[in-house]
């Protein structure tokens, strides 16, 4: 059974730092695409950022350059640190693992397993 646990979310002022983490069990997160999104109220869930197994990785235009998506294989966890905050990055963080053969990653549908989210708000 797959478990993604995230963990790290919480409140920062604008241009702040954080790290969220996403500790998986069931799968080994060195041997799968893994990916970041958020949700913002009313808004719909987007592609963050993703790694790929090779350590390759990909990020949404609004985050690059601020954030950098990571992973530590010993502790079979996924991270994203979160620097230069702007409150526009607020909202409810989710990794995702298992990218479906021939799905976008940006795309939540083309994911298999999500954690329960924790909530990143940036205030001005």
């Amino acid at each position: 059974q797959v478990q993604l646990v995230e963990s790290g979310g919480g409140s920062v002022q604008a241009g702040g730092s954080l790290r969220v983490s996403c500790g998986a069990s069931g799968l080994t997160v060195s041997m799968y695409n893994m990916a970041w999104f958020r949700q913002a109220p009313g808004k719909e869930r987007e592609g963050v950022a993703r790694i790929y197994s090779d350590y390759g990785t990909d990020y949404a235009d609004s985050v690059k350059g601020r954030f950098t998506i990571s992973r530590d294989n010993a502790r079979n966890t996924l991270y994203l640190q979160m620097n230069s905050l702007n409150p526009e990055d607020t909202g409810m963080y989710y990794c995702a693992a298992f990218l479906r053969y021939g799905g976008s990653w940006f795309d939540p549908r083309s994911w298999n397993y999500w954690g329960q989210g924790t909530q990143v708000t940036v205030s001005s």
